[in-house]
């Protein structure tokens, strides 16, 4: 039967490949498995997929894989990967319109992962909304008209507010669900936290709402049409200067998305009106700033945090227990890489403060890279001094899109360092490696790969388990600030901890200012 529809098929093929023309075939009515046999079998680059993320959504969840991460998200990149445009049905965003299955209705399409995956993947083709209403008999009347006209409203709203607001993850990130939730013994007592800044900070206030234990009360940002969407996806008021929020009582917890070189200009204002203040990645553009914050939370006597969420990563936490437990033996050699593509659009926006000293700090060190560095920080510690080297390569910026460099450690560990933004493939993808006299360890993910690659080395055998593994205690740093606030628990990743990685980033660049040699790295807050 395939190979006759196959037969049957291939001459509109070929006539479209021959005039230019790209077909696509919905799954409407067919699983994605059956679409791609099909596409296979036919083994022609110009017919795509069509995909219908409702009918995806819904062959999902009727197997009962809705939420299992790995299943979901490998169909999730398979659709993303196929398709040549996108159809966006009313019913699978619009309650009135769901369709019920064994007596419940269908679960709403998770737009937000769907979308962010096509953005990681670098998806050019079009979305359309498609309200998909059907009636079983009759004319449509005047006020089903104005019905499905709604609708159709309703899932544009929607792909508005669930548009990635950020710069692209890897692909296998974006398709997994939300990190697991961990039931905590003050869910009836939240931390109530407002976030400024909704560039990323629109997903972070996202993630607010999402983590148990911790509860959004409000937004903030100078530009009115971002707190508006912020405010509207959330449910929470919006404010456009920071110092309303400051004077409400309500507020616990101020969380900081700013572009960095404004990180301690509003960390600073809620520290001193007593707030706890949790920061983004990296903590800001010089250490003196850095110690400014640190020294406003311990004289307020509140607490400081910075969200590197990149060490609530299972290998990363697994990696740091077996260099504790000295499972690799003596340490020799390491190896930090991020490639990873940013066009220019990218550094133009919201202004054009990516790329600058001012207020990035930097290029690919401060802020890409700036996830490897502390990867190794939290694992292996704090280099004794680097050195570094810096290029500009292809973006019109004022900083460095390309930086190679070494660490050197008192007890001789040596890690190379490499960071670009100007790689060929849009992707994100970082690589860590250490080897001692006793054993190695590799991670890998984007790139050539989809989803993280783990090996561990020792007694002559590669395995893809971890020595022991160690999954992280908290989902991500809301989870932990929150608990730190309520039950006192250590916070991942402190202000005097954020300054240690501060600390290696300020080495490197004045290294590379100074003709590439070895520069001291000066971790510690001396206030």
């Amino acid at each position: 039967m395939m190979q006759r529809v196959v037969d049957l098929y291939r001459p509109l093929a070929e006539r479209a490949r021959a005039a230019g023309v790209t077909l696509a075939l919905e799954n409407c009515g067919a699983t994605p498995p059956e679409i791609f046999a099909f596409l296979d079998a036919l083994s022609m680059p110009n017919v795509k997929l069509a995909w219908d993320a409702w009918f995806w959504w819904d062959w999902i969840t009727g197997l009962g894989q809705a939420e299992d991460p790995e299943t979901s998200a490998e169909s999730l990149i398979a659709c993303v990967k196929r398709a040549a445009c996108v159809h966006a049905k009313g019913r699978g965003v619009v309650d009135s319109m769901r369709m019920e299955k064994n007596g419940a209705p269908t679960p709403s399409v998770p737009y937000g992962r769907v979308l962010a995956s096509l953005h990681a993947a670098g998806f050019q083709g079009p979305i359309s909304a498609e309200t998909g209403y059907r009636k079983r008999s009759g004319e449509v009347t005047a006020n089903e008209s104005v019905e499905i006209v709604g609708a159709s409203y309703q899932v544009i709203d929607t792909l508005r507010r669930e548009w990635p607001t950020a710069a692209p993850q890897t692909l296998y990130e974006a398709a997994r669900p939300a990190a697991r939730k961990m039931a905590r013994p003050y869910e009836n007592d939240p931390v109530r936290y407002v976030v400024v800044g909704l560039g990323k900070g629109h997903q972070r206030s996202v993630e607010v709402t999402e983590t148990p234990g911790a509860k959004l009360i409000g937004v903030c940002d100078i530009r009115e049409d971002r707190a508006r969407k912020s405010a509207k996806v959330c449910g929470v008021p919006y404010e456009l200067d920071v110092r309303r929020w400051l004077d409400n009582k309500d507020v616990e917890a101020v969380y900081v998305l700013t572009p960095t070189g404004r990180h301690a200009e509003v960390a600073s204002m809620a520290l001193e009106a007593g707030k706890h203040v949790l920061c983004t990645k990296p903590m800001e553009v010089s250490l003196a700033a850095c110690d400014e914050m640190i020294r406003l939370a311990e004289r307020n006597n509140v607490l400081l945090g910075v969200d590197f969420q990149k060490r609530y990563e299972t290998p990363i936490t697994s990696l740091r227990a077996a260099v504790a437990d000295g499972w690799f033996g003596r340490l020799l050699g390491g190896k930090l890489s991020l490639q990873c593509y940013r066009d220019a659009a990218y550094f133009l926006e919201n202004g054009g403060w990516r790329g600058t000293k001012r207020w990035d700090g930097g290029g690919v060190i401060s802020n890409q890279a700036v996830h490897s560095i502390d990867q190794a920080a939290y694992t292996i510690g704090i280099p004794a001094k680097v050195r570094c080297d810096i290029w500009t390569q292809t973006h019109d910026i004022e900083a460095e899109d390309l930086a190679v460099g070494t660490w050197l450690y008192d007890s001789g560990l040596v890690v190379s360092f490499f960071g670009t933004t100007s790689y060929t493939q849009q992707t994100w993808s970082p690589d860590v490696a250490l080897y001692g006299s006793e054993g190695a360890f590799n991670l890998t993910y984007g790139g050539i790969w989809e989803r993280p690659d783990q090996h561990w080395f020792r007694d002559g055998v590669w395995t893809d388990k971890a020595p022991k593994v160690v999954e992280p205690e908290y989902a991500n740093a809301t989870d932990n600030f929150s608990a730190a606030i309520r039950l006192g628990v250590p916070i991942t990743c402190d202000g005097r901890d954020g300054r240690r990685t501060q600390a290696i980033i300020d080495a490197m660049f004045r290294s590379a200012y100074s003709g590439g040699g070895w520069v001291d790295v000066t971790p510690e807050y001396q206030g």
